[in-house]
């Protein structure tokens, strides 16, 4: 293994294992080794799972999947409402060990987060060593599992947490962080969302590889401004530094439909949908925000937004989507096809104290 250059950051993504689960699992011992889904119940219409255990996930239940969707592949699954007070009591612990070891800590929601150790407070000097001992402090202090990536970047750091879960531990070095690029699906890259990974594939583009084979030109010539990003990402190039304060100015989610929406009420059911998952992500964050926009985009491709504003800020479901739903009824819906819905939530104004990562969009968007 070679040694990295002083000039090299040294930047640890910790990322907590199935976290509001493991929380409920730990404070609950009936739910311990059973299959658990935190989030909508599936009498509810609209009801949205926003973690699964890992006994859940051997079923194929995961976050952002319908309730009911949850039961038909799991029905022995047990939904257990959230307490997102008690999660991010437990976010707050989990960053006062952060913090012993680093003050460049950039939360991306409260189970996960990035650290810049280049400097690190106790002068332990190893990534690993420092990832390692966070490791350990969480589960001796909070009886909880988290996974830790060490990289040169963020993400390489953040893909690299992924492998070994649960409990894992994954360092990728500068002299292995092309050849790990080039084997890497097109879908893992940062910022490439479902709808971009598939355009890749259908141009033959499955992996780092073959997205190496184009020029930077070729590249923004195909996927427009991220085209560059993707460009220095695949050659293992990551300048963005770990930022504690970077401000979230709006969340949301949106999705594309298998087949052009005609009818109000399945473009209502589709709205409540989508109003759940981004109350989960405001609740994930903490976050609540004055102004509600619906985004819809029609067959055509014609796209238009509209929304409303609030004096107190809003971010649960049932408000989320009735403003949705009364924003698409002003708009004219008679004999129109729509092939996308969206919702998103901004202006959090003096009240927002959490941060997130800088997260291209299709991080936050269903396709």
């Amino acid at each position: 293994m070679s040694t990295a250059p002083a000039s090299y950051r040294k930047i640890i993504h910790i990322d907590m294992d199935a976290f509001y689960a493991s929380v409920e699992q730990r404070d609950n011992p009936e739910y311990r080794n059973k299959p658990i889904a935190v989030g909508g119940m599936p009498e509810g219409r609209g009801g949205v799972v926003a973690t699964a255990s890992y006994e859940a996930r051997k079923f194929g239940v995961k976050s952002a999947m319908p309730s009911k969707k949850a039961i038909q592949l799991c029905p022995d699954v047990i939904f257990v409402r959230p307490r997102f007070n008690v999660y991010k009591e437990v976010s707050r612990q989990i960053r006062e060990i952060f913090s012993r070891y680093t003050d460049l800590i950039e939360p991306l929601s409260l189970d996960e987060a990035y650290l810049d150790v280049t400097e690190d407070k106790l002068g332990i000097g190893s990534a690993i060593e420092v990832a390692t001992q966070i490791k350990q402090a969480i589960f001796k202090e909070l009886q909880l599992t988290a996974s830790a990536g060490v990289s040169i970047n963020k993400f390489v750091a953040k893909i690299a947490s992924d492998i070994n879960k649960p409990n894992g531990l994954k360092f990728i070095g500068p002299s292995s962080i092309e050849a790990f690029m080039e084997q890497l699906p097109v879908e893992k890259f940062f910022g490439v969302g479902k709808v971009t990974a598939q355009k890749m594939k259908n141009m033959g583009l499955h992996t780092g590889a073959d997205l190496k084979q184009l020029t930077e030109e070729e590249m923004t010539k195909r996927f427009g401004k991220p085209g560059k990003f993707y460009y220095q990402i695949v050659r293992g190039i990551d300048d963005r530094p770990v930022q504690p304060h970077r401000e979230t100015k709006s969340m949301g989610a949106e999705d594309t439909f298998a087949y052009d929406l005609t009818a109000l009420d399945e473009m209502e059911t589709e709205l409540d949908k989508i109003a759940q998952t981004v109350a989960n992500r405001l609740d994930k964050y903490g976050l609540k925000g004055r102004t509600v926009t619906l985004k819809v985009k029609y067959s055509s491709f014609k796209q238009i937004t509209r929304n409303q504003s609030f004096t107190q800020p809003v971010g649960d479901a049932g408000t989320l989507a009735q403003t949705a739903k009364q924003l698409l009824a002003a708009t004219d819906i008679n004999d129109v096809r729509i092939r996308l819905l969206g919702i998103s939530v901004s202006n959090f104004g003096p009240l927002v104290t959490k941060t997130r990562g800088d997260e291209p969009t299709d991080q936050l968007k269903l396709f």
